[in-house]
């Protein structure tokens, strides 16, 4: 187990890891829902794989309301890419960025969740829905964060050759 904790980078750590086990916290201690885990291996991988649909969740939904409302001003993607070959801070400074945002997310996922869980106290439709609204969810989740990530590559592979 120390061997794959030592393997996650810090962008792991703080971005997938730390928000999952947040998460599973705060829902834990808001709803009816328990998704801690007694078994520490089984544990890190839930709290991690709970941390990357938190981290997708930031990507896909908080990002664009951010950039949608103008709170934000981001730098064209060619510029991150060349700025980034001269000043190595940039990514460290994107991977606090992208912690912030994920945190962002983490207290939206917790109230969607919490929500969730109190409308099923009213609706029994709800609670006999969830395993399809997970997956439905889930799968429409990665399916986009897919899509994103390829256009990321796409850009990158632009940027570098020119």
């Amino acid at each position: 187990m120390k061997d794959l904790l030592d393997k996650l980078s810090s962008y792991n750590i703080f971005n997938y890891l730390f928000p999952g086990i947040l998460f599973v916290i705060f829902v834990d201690s808001m709803t009816s829902y328990h998704l801690v885990q007694k078994n520490i291996v089984i544990g890190v991988f839930l709290y991690y794989f709970l941390g990357s649909v938190v981290s997708r969740v930031g990507s896909l939904v908080v990002e664009p309301l951010f950039r949608k409302s103008s709170l934000l001003d981001f730098a064209p993607y060619d510029d991150f890419v060349a700025a980034s070959k001269l000043d190595d801070k940039i990514e460290l400074l994107s991977e606090v960025n992208n912690m912030y945002r994920t945190l962002c997310a983490l207290m939206l996922s917790v109230a969607v969740v919490v929500l969730y869980a109190h409308a099923a106290n009213y609706y029994d439709q709800l609670k006999t829905a969830l395993p399809w609204v997970l997956i439905v969810s889930l799968f429409a989740l990665y399916l986009l964060s897919y899509r994103k990530q390829t256009a990321y590559i796409v850009k990158r592979v632009k940027a570098n050759l020119k």
